[in-house]
């Protein structure tokens, strides 16, 4: 994932880009982003030197984790594509999201099996609908904690999914979706952003052919959601786990889905409740290091 902080440790400074983000009403500032490049814009492999997975001493997201959700733009309540990702949210605890439990703390905790679907809100284009910068994503964030529709909560991971209809600066050309965090309410908070890729450019930030619900955006949507929250638990302010070159462990494993067999003619690597999805795999930092699934 492509590394723009303020604070990178200077190892990871040559492949830093700053992004300058502002919002209506806000100076211009720049909020630390990790972001998951689209399939055009991917980086080539690493080396084996360069793709260790090095713990940096700071914060990793141990215990239960909470996921609340600001639909932004407009998402019926009803709609098959909201209930696809729904679904996916209150399944992750899995042998997928064990995976996390290879990656440590300072004091040897690690991540739990355990995240769950803890909130959710809806925002009807509160910061418009056009070319939205990280800044106003994290305004979002800001004003869902703020009105109380969401808790503040220092052990969860917001998540700002944007409706097919809502362009974003970055979206759809270098990117499907990124982390971050800012200080909301006096209190660190992590967040997310991943978009609704549907429409010509989806296979940007889908799977190269097929959809296990037959829904290509929301199943990219699924892919990308779970390769964030990988990373916003190992990495949350970015001096955690990643790489001498800024990848952190989703990214080691960006675009391999691993085992793939045919469900009803279509593509699936993992069944998570009653749905079959098609995931990034993630790293598995252990004494044999590799991509996998569990």
């Amino acid at each position: 994932m492509r590394r723009s902080h303020r604070f990178l440790t200077a190892l990871a400074v040559s492949s830093a880009v700053l992004v300058p983000t502002a919002g209506v009403g806000h100076a211009q500032r720049r909020l630390p982003i990790h972001t998951m490049p689209t399939r055009a814009a991917a980086p080539a492999h690493l080396s084996a030197a360069q793709s260790v997975m090095k713990y940096y001493g700071g914060a990793v997201m141990t215990g239960h984790v909470n996921v609340y959700v600001v639909w932004y733009g407009n998402w019926p309540t009803a709609s098959s594509r909201r209930k696809i990702l729904t679904d996916f949210l209150q399944h992750v605890p899995s042998p997928y999201w064990a995976i996390n439990q290879t990656y440590p703390n300072a004091a040897g905790k690690t991540v739990a099996n355990d995240i769950s679907l803890a909130g959710q809100t809806d925002d009807r284009y509160s910061v418009g609908a056009r070319q939205l910068t990280d800044d106003q994503i994290a305004s979002v964030v800001s004003k869902a904690v703020h009105s109380k529709v969401l808790p503040k909560d220092t052990h969860g991971v917001y998540l700002v999914l944007t409706s097919a209809d809502v362009t974003k600066a970055g979206f759809l050309t270098q990117y499907c979706g990124w982390h971050s965090y800012d200080t909301i309410e006096g209190s660190t908070l992590k967040f997310s952003f991943i978009g609704d890729p549907s429409g010509p450019k989806v296979r940007l930030c889908s799977a190269a052919n097929g959809s296990p619900n037959r829904d290509p955006g929301a199943d990219a949507m699924a892919s990308t959601i779970a390769h964030e929250l990988d990373e916003a638990v190992t990495d949350p302010t970015m001096r955690g786990w990643h790489t001498t070159t800024g990848e952190e462990n989703a990214d080691r494993c960006a675009w391999q889905f691993g085992a793939v067999r045919s469900v009803a003619g279509q593509p699936t690597n993992m069944t998570l409740g009653s749905r079959n999805y098609l995931i990034q795999a993630n790293w598995v930092n252990s004494s044999k290091p590799h991509c996998g699934l569990s």
